[in-house]
């Protein structure tokens, strides 16, 4: 998914650990130091190296604090992260290409499960478990209950760094409804009086936008949810007489959420931490309501740390390390961020206090009383797996999306 504005940085500022761990309750325990093999065949380098970073998620706000903590803490290992941002439907041909080159120059991706799992299905990712188990296992053992079962679906191709984000939610501004809206036919019934109000961005490029084209299949009682090809039939129809009364498909969220803002539209998509973090970051109003489908269940969302293929054994080895040292739970406490993938932290152990104070502030102004009920009132599930995921995207823009995307 991609962050509503993401506040990159292209290079990396050397900071001091002591600054970026304001706000955490400990020190960070060291990631290794020893000079001993990962993997069974990767030592550590002799000199710092340099990575080459690519941010399809817009994560790079959340991982980058913890990147330069771990800069700041072994710099005889990493001496400085080239940031760069990319488009989440382009990164996989972009990693094919260079990889059929012999010319790979991408050391780490940050991604959500969208380029994740079209990667997945071109081969473009290197498998991290089970091979690099005696670097990663211990860290991915502390995962909540919820992250390990993303992690299984990632299939060893990559970690979770932050997740939750749940969805899907409708989100509005105050007045625009005399009502909220509480089932899919309610909303069907609304957009048909109210053609070109509602809005949701394409999903193969937006975290709400597969939320909320994931979550129907459950909401509308379709006979296997997992399975878009032979489970949907509800789903496809109800998208397709809804689509009937949507004027276009934006390419991302955050062009959504200046469509409610302006007017141009009433409803649109969204989720817990799109609803909090652009309400804190001023594109919507901070009064803006969100309301759920009775019966819903969450769609869990994630951003991963993934490795292409083609990396060097020495950078390789410290990005082993690196993503070691992301998952203890004081960086975790970074996560929680500006409500981005709210709640946000993937491990075990860390709770709000434990993040900046900036964070605190953030999720205690703008986070919503009702979510601490309303996020345990209904299931949480995995998104698609990888395979369904690229089935689902290329159905939606067939047989929904043709013609209307923008």
């Amino acid at each position: 998914m991609s962050r509503l504005v993401p506040k990159v940085k292209i290079g990396l500022l050397v900071v001091t650990a002591a600054a970026l761990m304001a706000g955490c309750s400990s020190p960070t325990p060291p990631a290794s130091t020893d000079t001993g093999t990962a993997g069974g065949s990767l030592a550590m380098p002799s000199s710092p190296v340099t990575l080459n970073l690519v941010d399809v998620s817009g994560d790079t706000t959340i991982a980058q604090p913890m990147i330069e903590a771990y800069m700041a803490a072994y710099p005889q290992y990493l001496k400085n992260v080239n940031f760069t941002t990319g488009d989440a439907t382009q990164i996989t041909s972009k990693l094919l290409a260079q990889q059929q080159a012999g010319t790979s120059q991408i050391d780490l991706v940050l991604t959500g499960n969208d380029a994740l799992a079209a990667g997945i299905q071109a081969g473009t990712w290197l498998q991290l478990l089970p091979a690099y188990n005696d670097q990663l296992g211990a860290s991915v053992a502390t995962y909540l209950p919820d992250a390990q079962k993303l992690l299984a679906q990632a299939d060893g191709y990559a970690l979770v760094n932050d997740f939750g984000d749940y969805g899907p939610l409708l989100e509005y501004l105050p007045g625009s409804l005399p009502a909220p809206l509480s089932t899919p036919q309610q909303l069907l019934d609304w957009a048909k009086a109210n053609p070109g109000m509602f809005e949701y961005a394409e999903p193969a490029n937006s975290g709400p936008g597969r939320a909320f084209v994931q979550g129907l299949p459950y909401a509308l009682g379709d006979s296997d949810p997992t399975d878009p090809v032979n489970g949907w039939s509800k789903t496809w129809d109800y998208l397709s007489q809804l689509g009937q009364y949507i004027t276009a498909y934006p390419s991302g969220t955050t062009a959504t959420m200046q469509d409610l803002a302006n007017g141009s539209v009433k409803i649109v998509a969204t989720t817990a931490g799109w609803d909090i973090n652009a309400r804190a970051i001023g594109t919507v109003p901070a009064n803006a309501e969100v309301s759920a489908f009775d019966n819903t269940s969450w769609i869990m969302d994630s951003n991963f740390v993934a490795v292409p293929k083609g990396i060097s054994d020495s950078h390789l080895a410290v990005v082993l390390d690196l993503f070691k040292f992301m998952l203890a739970p004081e960086q975790q406490a970074m996560a929680y961020d500006d409500g981005y993938m709210y709640p946000g932290p993937s491990v075990q152990g860390v709770t709000l206090d434990m993040a900046p104070a900036a964070s605190q502030q953030t999720i205690q102004q703008f986070g919503r009383a009702e979510y601490d009920t309303l996020l345990t009132q209904y299931p949480a599930v995995t998104p698609l797996s990888a395979t369904n995921l690229s089935t689902m995207f290329s159905m939606w823009d067939q047989q929904i999306g043709a013609g209307k995307q923008k």
